[in-house]
């Protein structure tokens, strides 16, 4: 998809014949002169004369947009393309290292299941892990959800990597110590993913980084739904060139072949990664914020509060699991403590019924916090508020009341992190990836085979009826504003393209050549 046909307005015949490749016999035109019926030759432009009302000088609908869709694809796909292709082998590993961290850290979250089985008491796994970490302040705790997993005790330490607790891992058969690694996020990253998702999200460059990913998910949608239109409206014999790429000896027609079915059957997945990603993004992700908490789609907080009953910021945003760190350790309660087992069980008995929840103990003017962290289909992420003082449930918060927008960010967030429909989800995000990763080279394959083709006409713009071109300058004009770094990239954009005209024109002027032929 990054970069399509560079090819002259009429190149959408070529796809119709298996003859495209033919097209070197073109220089044998010359000899039309030779012939007395060269002359006579211009009986094709009487053609159009038959139709006059259907050839205006000024091309309608696709053929108008065709240009300006074709040449907006290629200065995308050259200049933004070596960013979509960081973002797609980054993005691969990523969704590889979920279950890659199961294996890499297998002794740290798994341990033998005794014959009796019996847990011992939460609280007593966190006497434990205080011992083995004195310095660190008990923040959260995440018992193991299924038989075999160890329980997560989270502290805030100052060992651990900035933005990241150290998790102490339990066995909670024996209360053996395990092991200490940091944990980063709400989704609990491990180093090796933590490290790969600091790549992914800024190539370990900080804030200045997030500007690469967020230029390629602003380019990404509409790089795919520009190849889309293009592969679409390419002129072929039969509907299975359409899905199915060709065969043949390799050739750029072929690549072209494989570049647009492909691209088909994926610009779905490439879109919704594209909007997904943005919502991560420093200025679009604000925009959609406040796009989201005007339509009445902001996600609701749960109030932990003791006294006033406020939001005590217990519950994790819809962000925090890709770039979002655990929080220093709040200050401890003062009074009376029912503890963290009698805590579980006071949100059990309010609903709290998945075996994948997390407990963040309480801070001053607090209550404890419980809730579910089952991200998978269908998602269990209610949560509830419990005093400390005698285990009442001070709030509830369920994921069915969510409004909707809300609950389709948060599902839309999970799938992008690879976690909503388990391995699935993860080996359908690393195919996307790969997809991405072979659309970006055999976008710069055809690229170099064409060379040095001429490419679309400079001016297409102009060729477009204005019924067309003043809702597309609109339209334009309100997706840069909403997404900056497309809006930015685009003017510079036009300004290569400008600067390669008055070139091209003035070496035309001076009798040398202009191999771009766009003069």
């Amino acid at each position: 998809m990054p970069i399509d046909d560079l090819a002259r307005p009429d190149t959408p015949d070529t796809p119709d014949t298996p003859d495209a490749p033919d097209t070197p016999e073109t220089p044998d035109a010359p000899e039309a002169p030779d012939t007395p019926e060269a002359p006579d030759t211009p009986v094709a432009p009487e053609t159009p004369d038959t139709r006059p009302v259907d050839s205006p000088a000024r091309p309608r609908g696709w053929a108008a947009l065709r240009p300006l869709v074709l040449r907006l694809h290629f200065y995308a796909g050259v200049l933004v393309a070596p960013f979509l292709l960081v973002a797609a082998v980054s993005g691969l590993l990523y969704a590889l290292s979920v279950p890659a961290e199961k294996l890499v850290y297998a002794h740290e979250l798994e341990v033998p299941v005794p014959a009796d089985a019996t847990a011992l008491p939460l609280s007593r796994q966190v006497e434990l892990a205080r011992a083995a970490n004195p310095d660190g302040t008990v923040t959260a705790v995440w018992p193991g959800a299924e038989p075999g997993a160890t329980t997560r005790v989270l502290m805030a330490d100052p060992e651990a990597p900035e933005g990241t607790s150290m998790g102490v891992f339990v066995d909670p058969y024996t209360g053996d110590i395990r092991g200490q690694l940091p944990s980063y996020g709400s989704s609990g990253a491990l180093p090796l993913r933590t490290w790969i998702s600091g790549l992914h999200v800024d190539l370990h460059l900080g804030e200045l980084g997030r500007n690469y990913s967020e230029l390629a998910a602003s380019w990404l949608w509409v790089v795919a739904l520009g190849g889309l239109l293009l592969w679409i409206g390419r002129r072929r014999r039969n509907r299975r060139a359409l899905f199915l790429p060709e065969r043949g000896p390799k050739s750029r027609r072929r690549t072209l072949s494989w570049h647009g079915t492909v691209g088909l059957w994926t610009v779905a997945g490439l879109v919704a990664l594209s909007a997904t990603g943005l919502t991560w993004s420093r200025y679009a992700g604000e925009n959609i914020g406040s796009v989201q908490d005007r339509l009445g789609g902001a996600t609701p907080a749960l109030s932990a509060d003791i006294t006033a009953g406020g939001p005590a910021g217990a519950g994790a945003g819809e962000h925090a699991g890709h770039g979002a760190g655990h929080q220093p350790a709040p200050a401890a309660p003062k009074g009376a403590d029912i503890g963290l087992d009698r805590a579980v069980d006071a949100a059990r008995s309010a609903g709290i019924d998945s075996p994948s929840i997390a407990v963040v103990l309480p801070a001053e003017g607090a209550g404890y916090v419980v809730k579910e962290t089952d991200k998978q289909f269908p998602v269990e992420l209610d949560s509830v508020a419990v005093n400390p003082a005698d285990g009442t449930v001070l709030d509830e918060l369920r994921f069915a009341d969510y409004p909707l927008l809300a609950q389709l960010t948060r599902i839309g967030i999970d799938a992008h992190m690879g976690v909503f429909l388990g391995l699935f989800n993860q080996l359908a995000l690393a195919a996307l990836g790969l997809a991405l990763v072979l659309l970006v080279l055999w976008g710069y394959r055809m690229w170099w085979l064409r060379r040095p083709g001429r490419p679309v006409a400079r001016g297409a713009w102009r060729k477009v009826p204005p019924t067309l071109l003043l809702p597309l300058l609109a339209g334009t004009a309100l997706v840069a504003w909403f997404v900056p770094l497309l809006g930015l990239s685009l003017l510079l954009f036009v300004a290569v393209d400008v600067t390669t005209g008055v070139v091209a024109r003035v070496r035309a002027g001076r009798g040398g050549p202009d191999p771009a032929g766009t003069a």
